[in-house]
């Protein structure tokens, strides 16, 4: 399954908390990647990741919890 991240609406949102949500629930995303792509979620731009189908129920809870707003794309 493919998210795209939209925007975290935490008012202050926790990013090794985000990165660390991005590395457990992906496919293929790294510690350094998933910095990397949290800071660019803060700062507004949309982020694409692919969740494996078995994890798809406990990532989508985690990405509520963290206040960030996604689509399913696939």
């Amino acid at each position: 399954m493919k998210l795209n991240l939209l925007s975290c609406e935490a008012p202050r949102p926790d990013r090794r908390a985000i990165a660390k949500c991005m590395v457990e629930i992906s496919n293929n995303i790294s510690e350094s990647l998933a910095n990397e792509l949290t800071d660019i979620l803060l700062e507004g731009d949309a982020v694409a990741i692919a969740v494996s189908d078995k994890n798809s129920g406990s990532a989508l809870r985690a990405l509520r919890k963290l206040d960030i707003d996604y689509e399913i794309i696939e």
